[in-house]
């Protein structure tokens, strides 16, 4: 009798599993390649006008229908704090729009604090055509001025949520409420540390696509070996549309692999409009020469998801880890433990010294 029961429970697993993927075909998805601005990043923002015009051009060969490039931290990011850009971004983007040929939108990313308006309309003018406008999960309403300028400016504007696991789903959808009202073309989601299950990401989601009538986004980071179970989540919940990197590149552990992403989507019949096999290539042929260490969850960037800490702190934590002579992962339960959110990268030398102090 326990044996039966046992088959049972399996079987029962299996069906459940088989029911999760099956659900899924059908749907459609737009890719959206964050190689050049997440995985700027992983490169210590050192993108040449060379690169980026070689991973343009074969994402717009491959029909990836939005291609982000900016500094990590989006516009105007290359400074003391962030990390300077080997490249001037308005450089980067000529040359990388030079190398679109229509089938895709170059994208650029705009926090409001760091990027301004000037910036987006440079932007625009270097050939950008959409603009993703990324604020902390509670502080929505900062991004109207910025999303109602890339409207007058003709651009496809995005509300981008970071940070969120750090609220409940009904507090999100409030936000990305506001974020439609302002013009939003579609709102997306970021799991900013890599620290949701996929149940918390599909909770977010359907909350999301419940409160407004635009698509719905996510944008996952594998820090807990988590990326692509959490992009399936999302699709399941409701979201059309996915981020993703060549070859993973991105802040801590990376993104969802975007090579991957396309054949896993394939398989579960599910329409992306992307090449897959052009997509394997371009990941070899252009982005694994330029990566500087490989992509993967060592034990600085698991942290970042156990802590749930904003995954572009890591490069900051080791460089505070050496300077004082402490352990990475001590750094980062503090930085979580104070709930530190991007843009503030200039506090985490503070806490390391007041740890080294402690200690």
């Amino acid at each position: 009798m326990s044996q039966t029961t046992t088959i049972d429970t399996g079987n029962t697993k299996a069906t459940a599993a088989a029911a999760a993927a099956s659900s899924l075909a059908g749907k459609r998805v737009t890719l959206v390649d964050t190689t050049m601005r997440d995985g700027s990043h992983a490169v210590r923002h050192s993108y040449t006008p060379e690169q980026v015009t070689a991973i343009a051009r074969g994402l717009d060969a491959c029909n990836v229908p939005l291609i982000e490039l900016s500094h990590g931290d989006g516009l105007g990011g290359s400074s003391f704090t962030y990390g300077f850009s080997k490249t001037d971004e308005f450089d980067l983007l000529r040359a990388a729009s030079g190398a679109i040929t229509g089938n895709s939108k170059l994208t650029v990313l705009l926090l409001p604090g760091i990027g301004t308006i000037e910036d987006l309309k440079r932007a625009r003018e270097c050939g950008a055509t959409a603009v993703r406008v990324a604020t902390h999960v509670t502080e929505g309403d900062v991004s109207a001025q910025h999303i109602a300028a890339a409207k007058d400016l003709g651009m496809m504007a995005v509300g981008f949520l970071m940070m969120v696991h750090m609220v409940e789903p009904e507090r999100i959808a409030e936000e990305a409420a506001k974020m439609e009202s302002y013009g939003s073309d579609y709102i997306n989601l970021a799991d900013s540390a890599g620290y949701l299950l996929p149940e918390g990401v599909a909770e977010r989601v359907r909350a999301v696509c419940a409160a407004v009538k635009i698509p719905v986004g996510f944008h996952a980071h594998n820090n807990l070996a988590l990326a692509m179970a959490n992009s399936l989540a999302a699709v399941g919940a409701g979201a059309t549309y996915l981020d993703g990197t060549l070859r993973g590149l991105g802040a801590g552990a990376g993104n969802t692999q975007l090579e991957v992403l396309a054949g896993v989507l394939q398989r579960q019949g599910v329409t992306t409009g992307v090449d897959f096999y052009g997509l394997m290539d371009l990941a070899n042929v252009a982005v694994d020469p330029l990566m500087q260490r490989p992509q993967v969850v060592d034990n600085g960037s698991m942290m970042l998801g156990y802590a749930g800490v904003y995954s572009s702190f890591l490069l900051h934590v080791y460089s505070a880890a050496e300077k004082y002579g402490l352990e990475a992962r001590d750094i980062l339960v503090e930085l979580g433990r104070r709930k530190m959110v991007g843009g503030q990268e200039d506090m985490i030398l503070d806490a390391a010294y007041q740890l080294k102090q402690k200690a």
